[in-house]
C-alpha cells in the first residue's frame, strides 16, 4: 500500500546523505571541543550541544535540499534519461560528503594558525592557488595527505557503497505530497528559526571567546557564511548598532584633537602642522611580516630578532604599539592609509577604494615625490597592485624585477634578495635629485617559513614549540639589519626618514573577544631628530602615516585621524578588528564591540599584558560612544567615498 510519505526508492539515500551529513559534523565538533577543553571551560554543556545541533540541522538541510530536487526531476524525467540523473544524484551526494569532511578535516590547522574556524580567510586564500599550494606542500604536508586520505575514502565509500535509488515508481500524488512536505520541512530546518530574521552565526553565539564561539556552528556553514558576506560586505551599524552621521562625525573629529577642518563635504579633511621645516625628506617604510613584539627582546619578547634591537637603542622606538587587524593587508591598510578599522574586508580589496582613495603615495606624489611599492612576492597578492596603482604608487617592482634571486620560497624571493634589490631601487631614486617614498614589504617570515640554509641559528637555550618559525623570524631580522648597515652608507641615508613596523602578529589568540595582547607589534622610526626615544605611549598603526608626514615636512590636509605622535594628547588610545569584534582602548580601559549591540568593557594594563573584565563600568557610556563613532565613521567614509584629498 502506498503511504503519504517520501516514497521509498527515493527515501534511503535521501536519508542515508542527511544522517550522514549529522554524523561527521557531530562527531568533528565533539572531537574539536575534547581538544579545547581548556578554552571550552566555563561554558554551558547544553547550551553548546543545542546550538550546534541547530546549525548543523541548517547546514545539512541546506545542502540536501538540491538533492531532494535532483531526486523529484528524476521521477519526471523519461526512462531514457533516469540513469544520467541517477548518476547525478549520486555525484553530488558524494561530493556534498566529501565537501564537508575536507572543510572540517582542514578546521585543527586553520584553528592552530588562526584560533578560529575556516571563515573568510579560507576563500580569500584560494584565489591564489599557486601561493597556497606552494605553502601547504611546504609546511602542511601531513595535513594536506590526511585531508586527501579522508575525501578520498569518503568518496570511494559513497560511490560503492551507498544506497542507490530504487526501481519501483510511487503513485504522483504521494510524490507529489512527500515532495512538498519534505521541502518544507528542509525550508525551515535550512531558516533555523521561527523568528523574524533567519539563523545566523549571532544567534548560536554564546560565548566571548571568538574559537568558542566558532566551535558552535561547523565549518561548511562558516565559510557559505563568509561568502554570503563577502558579496555584501558586513554593515558595521547592522552588527553594533547606529548613530547619527553628525554625531558619528563630531566625535571622531573631537576624539582626534585636530584644529581647523577646511572641508564641509569631506568632513575629517584637516591640515597637521608638520614637525619638520625645511627641505621634505624622503621616506621609507619596511613592513615586516608577521613580527610581534613577543618575538622581540626589546618589548618583552624572545631573544629573536638582535638587529631590531639595535635600532630600537639607536631611533625612535614605540614600545606600545597595537595593530588594527591580523591580516597584511589589514596593517598595509592602517600604515599606508590611517583608515580606521572595520567589519568589512580591508579597503586594499575592496571596489569603491581603489581610486582618489586617501594614501601615503597619493598625498607624496601630489608633493612631486617619486613613490614606489617593492615587494619580493607577486604584488597582484591580495590586490595590492591594483590599489596601489590606483593611489599614488608610481612604480611597482616585484619578484619578475628582482635581479637574479639566490633564494625563491613559496611567497617569493628571499628578503636578503628582496633588500638588495631596494638598496639598487633607493640608490637609483636618490639619484633623480626629487624627493621619494618606497614601501618594501617582506615576506620571508610567512609560513611554511622557509629560508636559506646557514644564515642564522637559534640560541642554544632556546626553547620553543615552532622552530621554522623562529628560525624564519631569525632570518628576517638578520636581513634587515645587512640592509639596515649597507643603507647607512648609501647617499640616500641622511635625508631618509625610515620606519620599520609589522603588519601583524604570526598569531592572535586567546578567550577574550578581542585579546589585546596579540595586536602588539614593533615600530622603530630611524633619522627623525627622535633618536635613542623609548616611546611607552599607547599608540595605533592608524597613527604612523600622519606622525610621518610630520617628520618629512609635508603639510597637505588629509582625512586621517590618526596621532601625529610628535605632539602630545591628552589621552593615549588604539583600535583593532578581530574578525567581528571591533575593540576600542583609551588609556587602559577598552570597550569591545561584538555582533547583535552587545559591547563588554575590560581594563588593559600595556606593561604587563594583563587584560580582564573591567569591575566598574559606571563612566563607560563615552568609550561606548566613541568606539561606535569610529567603526561606523569606516563604513561611511567609503561608502560615501569621503577619504580622500580635496581636488
Amino acid at each position: 500500500m502506498n503511504k503519504v510519505h517520501f516514497s521509498t526508492p527515493y527515501a534511503q539515500p535521501f536519508m542515508v546523505f542527511f544522517l550522514s551529513l549529522l554524523v561527521i559534523l557531530t562527531l568533528s565538533r565533539l572531537g574539536l571541543s575534547a581538544w579545547m577543553l581548556e578554552r571550552m571551560a566555563g561554558s554551558d554543556p547544553l547550551t553548546f550541544v543545542i546550538s550546534g545541533l541547530r546549525v548543523d540541522l541548517s547546514t545539512t538541510a541546506y545542502l540536501a535540499i538540491p538533492l531532494l530536487l535532483l531526486m523529484v526531476t528524476h521521477y519526471f524525467m523519461p526512462k531514457p534519461l533516469k540513469p544520467l540523473l541517477t548518476a547525478l544524484v549520486t555525484g553530488y551526494i558524494a561530493l556534498g560528503i566529501a565537501f564537508v569532511l575536507l572543510l572540517e578535516a582542514a578546521t585543527p590547522a586553520f584553528i592552530l594558525q588562526y584560533d578560529i574556524r575556516p571563515n573568510r580567510l579560507f576563500i580569500e586564500y584560494l584565489i591564489y592557488p599557486k601561493e597556497v599550494m606552494s605553502m601547504l606542500l611546504s609546511g602542511h604536508l601531513g595535513t594536506v595527505i590526511l585531508t586527501l586520505l579522508l575525501c578520498t575514502l569518503a568518496l570511494i565509500t559513497t560511490l560503492r557503497y551507498f544506497p542507490r535509488i530504487g526501481n519501483d515508481v510511487p503513485l504522483k500524488r504521494n510524490m507529489a505530497i512527500s515532495t512538498f512536505c519534505s521541502l518544507i520541512c528542509l525550508a525551515l530546518l535550512a531558516r533555523g528559526t521561527l523568528g523574524h530574521r533567519p539563523l545566523n552565526p549571532a544567534t548560536v553565539y554564546f560565548s566571548q571567546d571568538a574559537l568558542v564561539n566558532s566551535l558552535t556552528i561547523n565549518s561548511a556553514y562558516s565559510v557559505a557564511f563568509a561568502a554570503k558576506n563577502m558579496g555584501s560586505e558586513k554593515s558595521a551599524s547592522a552588527l553594533y548598532g547606529s548613530l547619527s552621521k553628525k554625531k558619528v562625525f563630531d566625535t571622531v573629529r573631537k576624539a582626534s584633537y585636530k584644529q581647523g577642518f577646511i572641508s564641509n563635504t569631506l568632513p575629517t579633511l584637516a591640515t597637521n602642522p608638520a614637525y619638520h621645516q625645511g627641505k621634505k625628506k624622503n621616506l621609507v617604510i619596511i613592513l615586516e611580516e608577521s613580527l610581534g613584539a613577543r618575538f622581540v627582546s626589546s618589548l618583552g619578547g624572545a631573544n629573536l630578532t638582535p638587529e631590531l634591537d639595535k635600532l630600537y637603542r639607536e631611533g625612535w622606538g614605540l614600545e606600545n604599539l597595537y595593530a588594527t587587524g591580523t591580516r597584511s593587508v589589514r596593517g598595509i591598510e592602517a600604515v599606508i592609509t590611517g583608515f580606521v578599522p572595520s567589519p568589512s574586508r580591508s579597503v586594499v580589496k575592496l571596489s569603491k577604494s581603489q581610486q582618489q582613495f586617501c594614501t601615503l603615495a597619493d598625498i607624496l606624489a601630489k608633493e612631486n615625490y617619486t613613490t614606489q611599492f617593492i615587494y619580493g612576492g607577486e604584488s597582484h597578492f591580495d590586490n595590492m597592485k591594483s590599489f596601489f596603482l590606483g593611489n599614488g604608487f608610481q612604480r611597482i617592482v616585484d619578484f619578475d624585477d628582482i635581479e637574479n634571486p639566490e633564494f625563491v620560497a613559496s611567497w617569493g624571493a628571499s628578503d636578503e634578495d628582496l633588500f638588495n634589490q631596494a638598496d639598487k631601487e633607493l640608490t637609483q631614486l636618490s639619484e633623480e635629485e626629487k624627493p621619494f617614498f618606497s614601501l618594501i614589504f617582506t615576506s620571508s617570515n610567512h609560513d611554511p617559513f622557509e629560508i636559506p640554509d646557514g644564515k642564522v641559528m637559534l640560541p642554544t637555550n632556546h626553547k620553543s614549540d615552532k622552530p621554522a618559525r623562529d628560525l624564519a623570524i631569525k632570518y628576517a631580522d638578520y636581513a634587515l639589519g645587512k640592509f639596515i648597515d649597507k643603507a647607512k652608507q648609501s647617499r640616500y641615508w641622511q635625508d631618509t626618514i625610515f620606519l620599520v613596523v609589522a603588519d601583524h602578529d604570526v598569531r592572535v589568540y586567546g578567550s577574550e573577544p578581542v585579546p589585546i595582547k596579540s595586536f602588539h607589534i614593533p615600530a622603530v622610526i630611524l633619522n627623525s631628530g627622535f633618536n635613542q626615544k623609548q616611546d611607552k605611549r599607547l599608540v595605533s598603526q592608524i597613527d604612523l602615516p600622519v606622525t610621518l608626514l610630520s617628520l618629512i615636512g609635508v603639510e597637505r590636509p588629509t582625512p586621517m585621524l590618526g596621532f601625529d605622535l610628535t605632539k602630545q594628547y591628552p589621552v593615549q588610545r588604539a583600535m583593532m578588528q578581530y574578525y567581528d569584534n571591533f575593540a576600542y582602548i583609551e588609556d587602559d580601559k577598552a570597550a569591545i564591540l561584538m555582533p547583535g549591540n552587545k559591547v563588554s568593557y575590560w581594563q588593559y594594563d600595556t606593561a604587563t599584558k594583563m587584560q580582564k573584565p573591567l569591575v566598574n563600568t559606571t563612566h563607560t557610556i563615552d568609550l561606548k560612544e566613541k568606539a561606535l563613532s569610529h567603526v561606523l565613521f569606516s563604513n561611511l567614509a567609503y561608502q560615501e567615498q569621503i577619504y580622500r584629498l580635496k581636488e
